[in-house]
């Protein structure tokens, strides 16, 4: 997995500030379509979480990671907001403004 995993990081540090790009999209850009339980993987044990922005990948339908490895989903949202990434009143990130047309 060593070399899908580098893809990854490779693709999720092109993502902007911002914006946010789905586990599939990160696995159609890498190659690997039906991987996107992977890619959900390789973010889970990313070697620079500082570096590599992993907090930008969510679901296709906007929800956090329940189990965002790096202080939850809590913590995922804060940086989102930072970020001015704005939420729906279900908590799930607006898709229509803040989705990464690579």
């Amino acid at each position: 997995m060593g070399a899908f995993n580098d893809s990854v990081y490779e693709v999720v540090r092109q993502i902007p500030p911002g914006r946010v790009a789905t586990y599939g999209q990160i696995a159609r850009m890498v190659g690997r379509p039906r991987n996107a339980r992977f890619v959900g993987y390789a973010l889970h044990v990313n070697p620079e979480p500082g570096i590599i922005p992993c907090h930008r990948v969510v679901f296709k339908d906007g929800a956090l990671a329940p189990a965002f490895a790096f202080g939850g989903p809590d913590e995922q949202r804060r940086l989102l907001e930072a970020e001015g990434v704005t939420f729906l009143a279900n908590g799930h990130v607006d898709m229509r403004h803040h989705t990464w047309e690579a």
